[in-house]
């Protein structure tokens, strides 16, 4: 994990910061890169842009859903 002050984040529009800030920010500005970021420890992740593009769809399936 690394922190890049280049990165410039974004929040989902689906996030809501009323009681719960716990958040997913994305910075796609780095040319082959792709960086997530905890909104609540700052801490970042990257990812290549491949590894990206790999993950998306499943994600937006559900694929990686905990329950609790």
């Amino acid at each position: 994990m690394s922190q890049d002050p280049g990165f410039e984040f974004r929040t989902s529009s689906a996030c809501k910061y009323d009681n719960n800030k716990l958040c997913v920010e994305v910075a796609t500005n780095v040319p082959g890169t792709v960086a997530v970021r905890n909104s609540v420890t700052g801490q970042t992740v990257q990812f290549t842009a491949e590894e990206w593009a790999g993950f998306l769809p499943g994600a937006k399936l559900g694929e990686f859903d905990v329950t609790a």
